[in-house]
């Protein structure tokens, strides 16, 4: 087998091919690695829990999203007596966790703070950007994990382990023009997670208030002679006068999938379907497009307008979920509960929005210890309320719009995303240069 042929003016080194004038520097030349340290007794009040100095801790790390290479805040503080048996780090220092779930990810102080025993510093930092060496210590962490997570106990990385790893090193001026390229797709992320976030809680309060009733829409708000339409008591509280209280039972049939195991999922087949795991991980509460197939055919098919429960889970919460898929002569799979409405009274993604803030209500119904299960004889008693099918079509539309929107942002944050990672790959290995040799007259 040849040798892969390495091309003109770029070199094999420890961490692969990079360009000639680029070196590589383990981070133990960069600067001295130390571990934080940790006060014990933990949680002794003499040391925790005080209002001196931030305090430093993995779990703060957990909180701190990917696209954000700086910290700016911890969960606690120390006492002044703690910040003594601890380790005081300036701002501006680069750490690594070095355990827990974290473990391998690098960040920048934007505060000067305490660390416990959970993070690793470079201190005295005496050469290169931090900015640079954090985005390229990010790009190895599934590797750091992968080689610690071969020992017994809790994974950890040594200072020896730390000191020993390997980063590109190219002349200052590009080190510095990668990191702010990088950082501004980072901030790039951050706002539409952000965005996101913010869509999120404007949808789950509009929820609140359209499916209670408690706002009404302004073509439903008044009678025929303009005043307002009041409120009635009732089972699940104050409710509008003009809706009612249903019981599922007697408005719905319920049907159960059949069983449909992963390995009859197949590209191209004949019939798309709907497993029960998409039900947790793909779907919301409207299935406009079903993504997978099969060619299974002796099964339970769709109508339009059934709203799809999962049946078992290991938690009560899980169960209280639902889904209205909007496509008929669709496989379903077997641990589905199947809710079929008369679609000229139910509206059957009105149903699955409504699900989700009556959740408690689901879970009442819900039985069994270790695994969990919810079957239509359950739902048959599930009470809730009921506005005119042309009120739960309207507040549909609004709800929808609104996940529309939200699913268009997160489409152009994993885009974002996917063109961050392929920067990282073309500018940390120097296949794409942002500053040639010749602009700095080497």
């Amino acid at each position: 087998m040849s040798e892969q042929k390495i091309p003109q003016g770029y070199k094999q080194t420890e961490i692969g091919v990079i360009p000639e004038d680029w070196q590589c520097k383990t981070l133990g030349e960069i600067g001295d690695v130390v571990r934080g340290g940790s006060p014990r007794p933990a949680g002794d009040p003499k040391y925790f829990n005080g209002n001196f100095i931030p305090w430093l801790t993995v779990a703060s790390l957990t909180n701190i999203p990917s696209s954000k290479i700086y910290v700016t805040e911890t969960l606690t503080k120390l006492t002044e007596l703690g910040s003594l048996q601890s380790r005081v780090l300036k701002k501006g220092t680069l750490i690594i966790s070095n355990s827990g779930a974290t473990l391998g990810v690098a960040k920048v102080l934007d505060i000067k703070c305490c660390a416990n025993d959970g993070v690793a510093a470079i201190i005295n930092q005496r050469i290169g950007s931090k900015e640079f060496f954090v985005h390229y210590i990010n790009t190895q962490t599934k590797k750091l994990q992968d080689q610690i997570a071969t020992g017994n106990g809790q994974p950890n990385l040594n200072t020896d382990l730390i000191k020993g790893i390997f980063t590109p090193y190219p002349p200052l001026e590009e080190q510095t023009a990668i990191a702010t390229a990088l950082s501004d797709v980072d901030t790039l992320v951050s706002e539409l997670e952000k965005l996101i976030t913010k869509k999120q809680a404007i949808k789950t309060a509009t929820m609140q208030q359209l499916l209670t009733g408690k706002i009404r829409l302004p073509q439903f708000a008044l009678h025929a002679d303009g005043s307002k339409k009041g409120f009635k008591q009732s089972e699940l509280g104050d409710i509008p006068e003009d809706w009612e209280i249903v019981y599922l039972g007697d408005i719905a049939l319920f049907f159960k999938g059949v069983g449909l195991p992963k390995s009859e999922l197949v590209e191209d087949g004949l019939f798309p379907c709907v497993h029960y795991g998409q039900l947790f991980t793909k779907y919301n509460e409207q299935i406009g497009n079903v993504e997978s197939t099969t060619n299974s055919s002796g099964s339970f098919f769709s109508q339009e307008n059934d709203v799809l429960m999962p049946t078992s889970d290991v938690t009560p919460n899980g169960l209280a979920t639902a889904s209205c898929l909007m496509q008929s002569d669709v496989v379903l799979g077997g641990d589905i509960l199947v809710i079929r409405f008369n679609a000229n009274k139910v509206n059957g993604v009105f149903f699955s929005y409504l699900i989700n803030i009556l959740r408690n209500n689901v879970m009442q119904l819900v039985t069994g210890t270790t695994v969990y299960h919810l079957y239509g004889s359950d739902m048959a008693k599930f009470i809730f309320y009921k506005p005119s099918l042309s009120e739960q079509t309207a507040i549909t539309t609004i709800l929808s719009d609104m996940d529309s929107e939200i699913q268009a942002l997160e489409k152009r944050l994993n885009k974002t995303r996917q063109i961050k990672q392929g920067m990282m790959q073309e500018l940390l290995t120097g296949k794409t240069r942002l500053v040639q040799p010749e602009a700095r007259g080497v």
